[in-house]
């Protein structure tokens, strides 16, 4: 299952947190037909999508994406002009975090 770091859920926790947002909000991921992953701000989760509730966020995967992010570690980080940048990563075996 996809796991998040620190600073992944830090990041995403300050998005779905801001004041317009509905309480439950959380990071939608979806394959695209060309194996891309699409990220976009949900209210709640599409029927068939996995829920992932890792500390305090909630993250909601399209079947395709859960499959393929199985095994991935989520990171983020923003830069100096405040953009976001998500990246994955390799899950360790013994841990669950990235590598």
């Amino acid at each position: 299952m996809l796991t998040l770091t620190e600073n992944a859920a830090n990041v995403i926790r300050n998005i779905t947190g801001q004041q317009d947002m509905p309480a439950g909000t959380g990071l939608r991921i979806a394959a695209t037909d060309e194996g891309a992953l699409n990220l976009n701000l949900s209210p709640e989760p599409e029927e068939g999508d996995q829920v992932v509730d890792d500390s305090g966020v909630r993250l909601f995967l399209d079947s395709d994406a859960a499959v393929m992010l199985d095994d991935k570690a989520l990171d983020a980080a923003v830069d100096a002009d405040g953009s976001v940048q998500f990246a994955l990563a390799e899950q360790s075996e013994e841990s669950g975090e990235a590598q």
